[in-house]
């Protein structure tokens, strides 16, 4: 092809995609689907190659396939459960995690998996087909999707690993990760990570052993001696998990982190925490006294729904409203810990509520 060719068949791809633009704007999330296809209209007019369009567009595939099975179950509480492929169903780590996955249904939660065998397995067989997602990764080995979620429709193939977990963290609202190798690992810390800056919703994390096992409590030892100790993490970020050897503790500390608190939002530079029942006068002073170390500058205010929050799902909800420094998440967790507790004292509304 020639590059007068070229060049014309990417002006008359310009002048469709301009086309479909200008139809945009009356369309309910018009101007950041005009700023996608913008996005992908100015990389056709610079060099790239054909790997690199390989990835674009196997990316996007992962992505419009998870949209899709995840929209109608948008608004339901889900947990993601973590472990390695290669637990046998034989070994006490694999029943607790079934009899994990079955206690959180009963509780109102969905379940996510990676759709593959071992503790995947164990969790999609508790939580059963209809109350269970597979997120499968396509690998040579070890992950073909476990009997108790193929040929389900919510069994989603992903091609890249960044994809499968941007979902895993996206749709989730607490995380359970039981024993494992280098993946879980590599979830583990990927979690905190985003836990510790902020990048990911509040949620709770839980790390699940069996009886006499010091999986999980040898991994705390090796972060407060090698990363806490020389002052490479602070000692709020310890905070920001939760190791059991008990089922039923793992569940009541997913149960109890959305006792009062419901979820939380961004206004401008401000941080919005939506709790279920309203806080006392004396509950609002004591969180003003006990963390103003997390402030910019004011205080910990409670109001109702700001008038930039379009979400009528929420519009009942009370607020906290705090300029967050953005900065102390450990102790942003101490604090809705505690606020669950204080607000506790009101009658607990149904639970896990819609997000």
């Amino acid at each position: 092809m020639s590059f007068s060719s070229s060049s014309s068949s990417l002006e008359s791809f310009q002048a469709e995609v301009a086309q479909l633009l200008s139809q945009l704007p009356n369309m309910e999330h018009g101007p950041l689907i005009q700023q996608a296809l913008t996005t992908l209209v100015r990389m056709a007019e610079v060099e790239a190659d054909r790997l690199d369009w390989k990835i674009l567009n196997a990316s996007l595939q992962d992505m419009e396939r998870a949209f899709r099975v995840f929209y109608p179950y948008r608004h339901v509480r889900k947990i993601t459960i973590f472990g390695s492929a290669r637990t046998a169903p034989a070994d006490p780590t694999y029943q607790m995690a079934v009899e994990f996955a079955r206690a959180v249904v009963e509780m109102g939660f969905m379940v996510m998996t990676g759709g593959g065998p071992g503790i995947m397995q164990a969790g999609n067989e508790g939580a059963g087909a209809d109350k269970s997602f597979g997120l499968n990764i396509q690998l040579p080995f070890e992950q073909g999707s476990n009997p108790f979620i193929e040929g389900d429709p919510k069994l989603i193939d992903f091609k890249y690993f960044f994809t499968r977990k941007l979902f895993f963290l996206r749709e989730t609202d607490a995380l359970a990760l039981f024993p494992g190798g280098f993946g879980t690992q590599d979830e583990a810390f990927e979690c905190l990570t985003l836990m510790q800056t902020g990048k990911t919703a509040l949620l709770p994390l839980v790390l699940i052993d069996k009886p006499g096992s010091d999986y999980w409590q040898s991994w705390d030892a090796h972060l407060r001696h090698n990363l806490l100790k020389t002052g490479l993490i602070s000692p709020d970020d310890l905070y920001l998990y939760t190791i059991t050897d008990r089922v039923d503790v793992a569940c009541e500390e997913i149960a109890s982190f959305y006792r009062v608190f419901h979820s939380s939002r961004y206004v401008g530079e401000y941080l919005i925490l939506r709790l279920k029942t309203e806080l006392t006068p004396a509950d609002i002073e004591y969180l003003n006294q006990n963390y103003r170390d997390l402030l910019i500058d004011g205080h910990i205010q409670q109001t109702k729904t700001l008038p930039e929050e379009h979400h009528s799902k929420t519009d009942d909800l009370f607020r906290l409203v705090l300029h967050f420094n953005q900065r102390d998440h450990g102790r942003l967790y101490q604090m809705i810990r505690e606020i669950n507790q204080v607000g506790c004292k009101k009658p607990e509304t149904t639970h896990p509520e819609q997000k």
